[in-house]
């Protein structure tokens, strides 16, 4: 594409080839710093060319799980979903949980229905996240594979809506050594994110518990699966190991974040200024951000002090604040 760059004084990256690189600018952003001396310009910086085309460091978007009480309540339709993301939240870009709409995988009147309200309120499905289909790194190889074939509904589902990703939990059962459960896993996602690659699919994988919590553990899957549409999703908040041990947060989001495809801003608790207690936004932000990534960030909130919607509505004044912070 560089071929069809004239030489001018002036280097403008379009809004266009920038969305087109939304998921995963690293590479991209690396060339342009390149390259701008081969044109006689001075070197620019990721924040110098997001500033330029009015865009923010990072977008927004809206876990499902954080109305996962109003949902299993039945106060809240899954239908509705997209709506409420926007009309209450002023959030246009949204992610599925596969828990609330189980039994509906395959059903295309029922997938037509949500993405034609999707569509009609202007809301962006970014993925699904999908549990309860089997482990992807069961010790039994047969188990293995019947995990994998669950999961490919989901993943034709998650096509139709134009999602980026399937979110995935690298399971093993627990058995067998660290290295052991290391290749089980990786052999699943393999064949699952071969599956993926057909649709243009992500199959992304969050710390979820266990050794999946451990930042080492998970970035060594990737390593072994070793393809471009396997990734994670870092969740700011999960690095419960079992046994009452928990895995450093900042040092498993750093290990993470190199494969990422989407970040999950989980929340619990806030304090008077608005920061959340357990994780130090701004350190956590500058982790990611630092890694090159400028994709979505999930709103996720887990808390019992604050209602569903007050908890959704201060996670997102924090993130909108550091951002802003951050663009400085």
């Amino acid at each position: 594409m560089w071929a069809h760059i004239p030489a001018p004084r002036t280097l403008h990256i379009s809004i266009t080839l920038l969305m087109a690189y939304e998921l995963n600018r690293r590479g991209f952003l690396k060339r342009v710093t390149i390259l701008a001396p081969a044109f006689g310009l001075p070197c620019v910086s990721v924040k110098e060319v997001f500033a330029a085309e009015k865009t923010p460091l990072f977008r927004i978007s809206l876990a499902e799980w954080s109305l996962n009480k109003a949902l299993f309540g039945k106060k809240l339709d899954h239908l509705d979903f997209p709506k409420t993301a926007k009309r209450d939240y002023g959030i246009d870009a949204i992610e599925l949980v596969n828990q609330f709409f189980m039994d509906k995988a395959t059903d295309q009147k029922y997938l037509g229905e949500f993405k034609k309200r999707a569509d009609g309120e202007g809301v962006k499905v970014l993925l699904i996240m999908c549990d309860d289909e089997g482990n992807l790194g069961d010790i039994d190889p047969a188990k293995r594979r019947k995990a994998v074939e669950n999961h490919h509904k989901w993943a034709d589902a998650a096509k139709y809506f134009g999602c980026h990703s399937i979110r995935v939990n690298a399971e093993t059962g627990g058995v067998g050594g660290f290295e052991d459960q290391q290749k089980r896993a990786a052999d699943g996602l393999r064949s699952l994110s071969e599956y993926g690659a057909k649709l243009g699919l992500h199959v992304i994988v969050e710390n979820h518990g266990g050794l999946s919590s451990n930042g080492a553990w998970l970035a060594g899957v990737m390593r072994i699966v070793n393809l471009p549409n396997c990734g994670t999703l870092p969740d700011f908040g999960n690095f419960d190991l079992g046994d009452g041990k928990q895995y450093d947060r900042y040092k498993g989001v750093t290990e993470m974040i190199p494969f990422a495809k989407a970040v999950s801003a989980k929340s619990h608790d806030f304090d008077a200024q608005g920061n959340e207690i357990h994780t130090d936004y701004r350190k956590m932000l500058r982790i990611v951000l630092d890694a090159g990534y400028r994709g979505y960030f999930g709103i996720e909130y887990e808390g019992e002090k604050l209602s569903e919607p007050e908890g959704i509505k201060a996670t997102k004044k924090l993130l909108e604040k550091v951002r802003s912070e951050l663009s400085q």
